[in-house]
C-alpha cells in the first residue's frame, strides 16, 4: 500500500526508533542492519495494517494511542480483512500513548500530538523541526476519513489546531507519499482551504 516507515536514530547511540513499519521486513532488517542499529520500541501513528502489518517481526514493545490499541488485534478494525483478505493480529500494545507525552527512548524526545479523524486515536509524532504525521497531513492532502471511526471534521480541526500552529519551516514526513512543510501545505493543500 506504498506506507512509509521511518527509522530514527541518535548517533553514537546504536539504539532505534521504529515508525510504522507495515511491511517489507526484510528492506527494514536490512536497513537497521546497514548502520548497525537495533529497534528498541516501535511506535504506530494508527492501527490500519498498512502501518502495523510488520509489528509481529520485530520482538519489540509496541506503543499506540490508547484510542486505536483495539486496532492492532481486530483483522476487522485495522482493516486487513478488507484490504489483505487475510487476518493479522498484531501483538497488543505494550505502552498506551496520551496527547501531549513527551516520550524518550534511544536518545531522542518524541512529542505525542492526538490528531484524530482519519482514525479515532491517530497521532502525530514532533521532535525538534520534525513532524511525522501518519495518515493525519499528506504533502497535497489528507487522510481518508471513509473507513470505520473516521470523521472528516475531527481531522480538519485535528490539523488546523494541532498542526499548522507549527514553525513554516516544520518538515513533515507523512504515511504515504513525499515529505512537505508546514508552511507549504498551508499555501498549497487544496483540502486545508478552510
Amino acid at each position: 500500500m506504498q506506507a512509509n516507515c521511518y527509522i530514527l536514530a541518535k548517533a553514537p547511540s546504536a539504539e532505534a526508533i521504529i515508525i510504522d513499519p507495515g511491511a517489507d521486513y526484510p528492506k527494514i532488517k536490512s536497513a537497521l542492519d546497514e548502520d548497525n542499529l537495533k529497534a528498541q520500541v516501535i511506535i504506530n501513528t494508527h492501527g490500519h495494517i498498512d502501518h502495523i502489518g510488520a509489528n509481529h517481526e520485530f520482538g519489540v514493545p509496541v506503543w499506540i494511542h490508547r484510542l486505536d490499541a483495539d486496532l492492532l488485534m481486530s483483522p476487522v478494525k485495522n482493516g486487513s480483512l478488507i484490504f489483505l483478505q487475510a487476518a493479522y493480529k498484531s501483538p497488543p500494545a505494550s505502552r498506551l500513548l496520551e496527547d501531549g507525552e513527551e516520550i524518550a527512548v534511544a536518545g531522542i524526545t518524541l512529542k505525542v500530538i492526538h490528531t484524530p479523524g482519519h482514525t479515532p486515536g491517530g497521532i502525530c509524532l514532533k521532535v525538534d523541526d520534525i513532524l511525522f504525521t501518519g495518515d493525519t497531513l499528506f504533502a497535497g492532502s489528507v487522510g481518508r476519513t471513509d473507513l470505520p471511526g473516521g470523521s472528516q471534521q475531527k481531522l480538519v480541526n485535528s490539523i488546523k489546531e494541532k498542526l499548522l500552529v507549527f514553525d513554516d519551516n516544520t518538515v513533515i514526513y507523512p504515511g504515504h507519499g513525499p515529505s512537505s512543510t508546514i508552511g507549504d501545505e498551508k499555501r498549497t493543500n487544496p483540502f486545508l482551504s478552510f
